[in-house]
């Protein structure tokens, strides 16, 4: 397959399963060793294509970031109290990176590590979907300082590939009584800030591994990536306000299971 295609591929698959309960992790490094690549390989890319995920947030929640800035210039509770809950859910996840970057690093490979953590990560979905019942928060800026730094504690777990950064953020959110939209538009925001994070931190500390031909790649996957992001994000609210996640774990588990019956058999 030429390199370009896959490009393509992988930034279809960053832009659809990154704020989906599924792991984009998971996916891109299934999706690079399915098409016959070495995940490893793939690790920088699949990082330096993210902004473009984070870009179509950005585009569809404009103004709701606007009116936290205007806010937070005239002194606006609720301003504060959105910008409060996203950099104390932040938090966790930082001293975590700083503290076992080099452990998580080594898991980012690991195809096995992937598909174990979507059948347990989807059976997770199963039975918080079946056991919780959420309250209606109407808003991130609703959110009490306990519900954010619990689930920025959450996230953490997502620095296992496969469990799913958006999945552990939303469910951990409605573990903790908030409602599935305002949790699914929580780790949007959160999103932003971690991603972000991460994906300086990781180009940084591993500049050498991208190859001068690389950043055109990059480019190219970081564009698909934001044009399918956006399309998916506005269905995707819509589709759990009304139906709710329970087939994001069937899915996950489904797939989980594929994935190691074709990995055992290579």
């Amino acid at each position: 397959m030429p390199v370009l295609w896959l490009v393509i591929i992988l930034g279809i698959v960053e832009g659809v399963t990154e704020y989906l309960p599924v792991s984009s992790t998971g996916h891109l490094i299934l999706a690079t060793e399915l098409l016959g690549f070495k995940a490893s390989d793939w690790e920088a890319f699949n990082v330096a294509i993210q902004p473009g995920a984070i870009l179509a947030i950005v585009v569809l929640y404009w103004r709701t970031f606007r009116d936290v800035l205007v806010g937070l210039f005239n002194g606006d509770a609720k301003a504060f109290a959105f910008v409060r809950n996203i950099v104390v859910a932040c938090v966790p996840a930082i001293v975590l990176a700083l503290l076992l970057g080099d452990a998580i690093d080594a898991m980012l490979g690991s195809a096995v590590v992937v598909a174990w953590a979507l059948i347990i990560g989807g059976i997770a979905i199963l039975v918080l979907e079946r056991t919780v019942r959420p309250r209606e928060c109407n808003g991130v800026a609703n959110l009490s300082l306990r519900q954010s730094a619990m689930v920025g504690l959450v996230q953490c777990l997502a620095m296992i590939p496969g469990v799913s950064r958006s999945g552990a953020t939303i469910l951990g959110a409605m573990a903790f009584g908030v409602d599935r939209k305002t949790a699914a538009e929580f780790s949007f925001f959160l999103a932003m800030p971690t991603l972000s994070g991460a994906t300086v931190y990781y180009l940084v500390k591993y500049n050498d591994r991208i190859a001068p031909g690389m950043y055109g790649n990059i480019l190219i996957g970081s564009i698909v990536s934001f044009v399918v992001a956006l399309v998916v994000v506005k269905l995707f609210v819509s589709y759990v306000t009304r139906f709710g996640f329970a087939p994001f774990g069937w899915y996950r588990i489904v797939v989980g299971a594929v994935a190691l019956v074709w990995l055992s058999g290579r």
